[in-house]
């Protein structure tokens, strides 16, 4: 049986790596993520073939880009625009979409989708619908979606396992 991941590179970091306050109340301490660790742990745990990063593509980050490869991701890239802020931003979707039910679909019989986001609510029914949804990863609690209610078989929160993919330094 072939296991592929999605991964939404945006949805995964912030997730993990930023604070969350209510009413100025911290409710989730971020922390930063070892996506050597992670890349291991997909395979470990969930047995995972093919790891698909999706991310935004800045000529700067070719480094990084580099040692990811190198840790067993297949990038996929979006061309990044420019916000009003100067933020290079890169939303990868339909990237993340288009490769998990068109274009590697043939090729994997499980897919795990990395993600909180409530925008890949039409994936998740079209990969349970055709039996080849495994698990949705999602990067903290406080930031999922209420559109993943449906689909509480299938979700994994990645803190209960930060010991394993936490990075130390």
């Amino acid at each position: 049986m072939k296991t592929y991941a999605f991964i939404d590179s945006q949805n995964l970091n912030l997730g993990t790596s930023k604070d969350i306050r209510k009413k100025g109340k911290l409710i989730y301490r971020g922390w930063r993520l070892d996506f050597k660790k992670f890349r291991k742990y997909l395979a470990d745990k969930f047995r995972v073939d093919e790891t698909f990063l999706c991310i935004g593509y800045i000529k700067q980050n070719e480094k990084l880009y580099d040692q990811l490869k190198s840790y067993g991701y297949t990038l996929v890239f979006k061309p990044t625009v420019k916000d009003s802020q100067g933020k290079s931003k890169g939303n990868v979707d339909a990237e993340l979409v288009l490769h998990a039910a068109a274009i590697e679909f043939p090729q994997y019989d499980k897919a795990v989708i990395v993600s909180g986001d409530g925008d890949f609510y039409c994936l998740y029914e079209f990969l349970e619908k055709n039996k080849k949804l495994f698990k949705i990863i999602i990067p903290n609690r406080k930031s999922e979606s209420s559109l993943l209610r449906q689909f509480q078989n299938y979700k994994v929160f990645l803190i209960r396992d930060k010991g394993k993919v936490e990075r130390k330094s």
